[in-house]
């Protein structure tokens, strides 16, 4: 696609103007062309900037210049016409205008310090799940494997999946009871998520350890989680059941119904 008609719609794809098929064109292009990722960048930092100095009015004289520059340059060629459409006059006003106010420098400034920023957060996030992942595995010390758990419970805001199937099998199947809790306290920072209740519901008919049990009951109240109730009563038929974990499923059968 020419340059003029692809800048042409990435303008108009950032305006919110572009009908779904020309979107869905428009984010491919974006997505596997560098040249038109590049070209998105560059223009959305140009509108962002014209966006954010809205209070910058062109005097009469300098529109009219500008209207005027345009035109001699429109009848120097006549094949760049489609250069000139609405939208990029538009964008091409507002940087001239900025320019003169001098504001340009400073949003587009702005806008990279934060994305910057932005960038920085995202690789601390990333360090802090690598490390994570790397102490979970069993050729560690059972307080190496806490420890691991617990930088997903104090430093990590939100968990992918990777992180969740991590955190579930520490729970699940990790030889050391405190392990498997700090996993379960871990996975309830994110109980709210879908995914991460339906693998703590799940687990609750896995456990066999009286502790673990005793936490997921209460944690599956706290949820108000009333789709455990069949396996709480499967807890209590179990011959094998400990006294004190069906005194507490007893307890949230009563809490849940």
């Amino acid at each position: 696609m020419e340059k003029e008609k692809l800048e042409s719609l990435i303008i108009d794809y950032i305006d919110g103007n572009l009908s779904k098929s020309e979107i869905q064109f428009v984010e491919k292009e974006i997505r596997e062309n560098l040249e038109a990722e590049k070209l998105y960048t560059q223009l959305k930092e140009v509108i962002v900037a014209m966006d954010q100095s809205a209070k910058l009015h062109p005097s009469a004289s300098l529109k009219t210049s500008f209207d005027k520059m345009l035109q001699q340059e429109i009848s120097i060629d006549k094949t760049k016409v489609v250069f000139f459409s609405p939208a990029f006059y538009r964008v091409a006003a507002a940087v001239m205008l900025l320019i003169v106010g001098g504001g340009v420098g400073f949003w587009i400034s702005k806008y990279q310090a934060q994305q910057a920023e932005i960038a920085a957060i995202k690789k601390e996030m990333e360090e802090t799940k690598n490390e994570m992942m790397s102490m979970l595995g069993n050729e560690y010390s059972a307080s190496q494997r806490i420890q691991g758990v617990t930088v997903a419970l104090n430093n990590l805001p939100k968990a992918d999946d990777e992180v969740i199937a991590a955190l579930v099998k520490a729970m699940n199947e990790d030889p050391n009871t405190n392990v498997r809790l700090a996993a379960l306290e871990a996975l309830s920072k994110f109980h709210e998520e879908p995914h991460v209740r339906k693998q703590l519901v799940e687990s609750l008919a896995k456990q066999t350890d009286p502790v673990v049990q005793i936490a997921l009951i209460q944690l599956m109240v706290m949820m108000k989680e009333k789709g455990v109730v069949k396996d709480l009563e499967r807890i209590i038929d179990k011959p094998e059941t400990m006294k004190a974990v069906k005194d507490e499923a007893y307890s949230g059968i009563m809490k849940l119904s």
